[in-house]
């Protein structure tokens, strides 16, 4: 992927710099990200066009607020632990829930007596930024540059960057399997992906189950050599945002369910269905909790 500055990339729409600035602070460009004070843009990313079919849900927008504000306490902090400690564990991540909640909360490491995996803290601090990524830009419809940013986000810095077979925030190199099932073959991943975003992006108006069966074909087609759940949870929490669905968080009382569900969609399409709609209603009473509006 190919990067240009704000300036390059102000200067070739016929834009100001403040305005093209502006749009990426908003989330407005896919693919624009941040390092230090400088923002790189795709070279291929288009201006920015304004969806009038959705808005902003009371949630979004709450999250956005807490996140700005550093909030402590709120729905934004309960996220950001419970969605990472939950999608960490199911992966083997060997920290807990208190452990992820103090490095979230603090900053550091409060780990005595105890050898942990270096990755698996990096991996927390990671993917806190990777959620702070999804509520920062969501309004704009998923691109493959947003995808393999929510993946250099969620693995930069582990063990894998030293590994020269593994690219961090790109497809996969060797191929792999999942739950003992092969996967989409690295040569034939990128054709795939495209045609999974260009079916999933054709619609006016995606549904709950819309977002599930993205999902599942994600998943299915293992992009990534590693990091492939996570990064597909964190789109389907992105999209229910996006579509103003109530997001949901697989718990580990669901990851039997939700793993059986994976295997059955092409066939049965209820057992991963039900797992979802549950752990949308724990969620739920957790927007209960919080007294914040949702449309059921």
């Amino acid at each position: 992927m190919e990067y240009v500055s704000v300036k390059d990339w102000a200067e070739s729409h016929g834009i100001s710099e403040r305005t093209a600035r502006n749009y990426c602070a908003k989330g407005k460009i896919e693919g624009a990200f941040i390092v230090g004070k400088t923002w790189n843009i795709p070279v291929s990313a288009g201006l920015p066009k304004r969806d009038k079919t959705l808005r902003i849900s009371p949630l979004l927008s709450l999250l956005r607020e807490q996140k700005t504000g550093k909030t402590g306490g709120g729905i934004y902090h309960r996220i950001q632990i419970d969605l990472t400690y939950n999608s960490n564990h199911m992966e083997g991540s060997h920290l807990t829930h208190e452990q992820t909640r103090y490095i979230f909360e603090t900053n550091t490491i409060g780990i005595a007596g105890q050898c942990v995996n270096v990755d698996d803290i990096i991996e927390t601090s990671n993917h806190f930024r990777a959620i702070d990524y999804i509520i920062d830009r969501t309004e704009s419809k998923l691109t493959e540059s947003y995808i393999k940013h929510l993946h250099f986000l969620l693995k930069s810095g582990t063990s894998c960057e030293r590994k020269d077979w593994f690219r961090i925030g790109d497809y996969k190199e060797l191929p792999n399997e999942v739950g003992g099932m092969d996967t989409v073959q690295p040569e034939n991943v990128n054709k795939e992906i495209k045609a999974l975003l260009k079916e999933y992006n054709a619609k006016k108006r995606p549904t709950f189950e819309d977002i599930i069966d993205f999902h599942h074909r994600f998943e299915a087609i293992h992009p990534f050599q590693d990091g492939n759940g996570r990064v597909g949870r964190l789109i389907m929490f992105r999209e229910c945002l996006r579509l103003g669905y109530v997001p949901f968080i697989i718990t580990d009382e669901l990851k039997t369910y939700y793993y059986n569900g994976l295997s059955h969609w092409p066939h049965i399409k209820g057992y991963l269905m039900d797992t979802c709609l549950t752990a949308q209603d724990n969620f739920k009473l957790l927007l209960d909790k919080f007294r914040i509006p949702y449309r059921d």
